[in-house]
């Protein structure tokens, strides 16, 4: 099984870095492949509404995202990890999981995902929710923790100190590799559920 982790931040080695590394040992010791590749710190520009992808199933600009786009589709869970900015997520993290979500048309269904954010003081649970809006409008299921997956620190090296945003980190990798296997197993048995189509419906016609 693998595990695709994104890094929103642009310090190779911050804290957001160590909160991730935190659970990459976990799901090694579980047997899952992880591979953390960090966005924050590429030239990554949002969507233009093109509509290119439509017909592709890529986003015509050819840069990072397809690559985590494929990436994504290979894995069976996704983790994004984020640095607290004005209580958001990373602007650059963002506008590559708007071209990946967006432009890919791959079923992500059963897929996992996980948000994990970190800040110096507040701001956590308002980038948590901004985060998890991705899987829940794509039939993922979110994995949870014993705490809002958050950890603390502001400059690199600080979040070693915050023992409970470590264990929280822990328990997620654990809690979300037990999903996915279940999932797998599910999935063998009994299928993934019935779809229906999609019925659009505008606010506005």
């Amino acid at each position: 099984m693998k595990v695709l982790m994104l890094n929103g931040s642009p310090r190779a080695n911050g804290n957001t870095a160590l909160a991730l590394n935190e659970m990459k040992a976990v799901f090694e010791k579980e047997g899952i492949e992880a591979e953390i590749v960090r966005v924050g710190n590429k030239d990554i520009r949002g969507c233009v509404a093109c509509g290119n992808c439509s017909q592709t199933g890529k986003c015509v600009f050819d840069d990072i995202v397809n690559e985590i786009a494929e990436k994504f589709e290979a894995a069976d869970g996704l983790v994004v990890a984020s640095p607290v900015y004005y209580a958001s997520a990373n602007a650059t993290l963002i506008a590559a999981l708007d071209r990946v979500f967006y432009s890919s048309h791959f079923d992500k269904t059963m897929k996992v995902g996980a948000s994990v954010v970190c800040a110096r003081r507040g701001g956590c649970s308002a980038t948590f929710d901004e985060l998890n809006k991705y899987f829940t409008i794509s039939n993922m299921p979110v994995a949870s923790s014993q705490y809002w997956n958050s950890i603390h620190g502001g400059a690199p090296g600080q979040a070693d100190m915050d023992e409970e945003g470590k264990q929280t980190m822990r328990v997620l990798a654990r809690n979300m590799s037990f999903l996915m296997k279940s999932i797998e197993l599910g999935k063998e048995k009994f299928g993934l559920p019935q779809k229906e189509e999609h019925a659009w419906t505008n606010f506005i016609r």
